[in-house]
């Protein structure tokens, strides 16, 4: 809905009134607005683009970690589900890579971690809003190292996401990636 697109943080979008396809269409207005067709998409004078599938910069598959969540079902299969938590705080990710935060504590941190699908360690640098209990996670590009792949965004509104984001916090590095 347009009215969404009016809204500013710290406000959530209002969504529940919304059907399915409705729903869709608001958020990825504000999407392609805040992330997709913004040519200013930067953190800490760094541009920040979104993940690659296959070699290609792929919007939908970004679109759908900023939105959904992954569970796990009885079978063990893996699939992701409308997360409200996330798209109601679509447009806070602006806010916050442009440094417009001013109501919160916001710590901004990079960490080594080991990725266990790859095997390997990988980079991330966080911007965890304290205040609100909301994450962001970039993954500094090691070709250039003058941008970011934006991995996704949430609400800590599980029981061990605070818990697991301070564990982090007492592994980051001295200096932000």
């Amino acid at each position: 809905m347009p009215f969404n697109k009016l809204k500013k943080y710290p406000n959530l979008l209002d969504l529940d009134c919304l059907d399915e396809i409705s729903r869709t269409k608001s958020l990825r207005g504000i999407f392609d607005r805040d992330i997709a067709d913004n040519k200013n998409f930067t953190f800490m004078n760094k541009c920040i683009y979104p993940i690659k599938s296959d070699g290609i910069l792929d919007m939908n598959r970004e679109f759908m970690h900023l939105t959904t969540e992954e569970i796990v079902e009885d079978d063990g299969n893996k699939r992701r589900v409308y997360d409200k938590h996330r798209s109601e705080r679509l447009h806070w990710i602006k806010t916050h890579t442009d440094e417009q935060v001013k109501d919160s504590d916001i710590e901004v941190f990079s960490i080594t971690e080991r990725n266990q699908r790859k095997r390997t360690n990988i980079d991330r640098t966080y911007i965890y809003n304290k205040t609100r209990k909301y994450v962001i996670v970039l993954e500094p590009q090691k070709r250039n190292g003058n941008s970011y792949y934006l991995l996704t965004a949430y609400y800590l509104n599980k029981e061990y996401g605070e818990k697991q984001i301070k564990k982090k916090l007492q592994a980051k590095l001295d200096k932000i990636l």
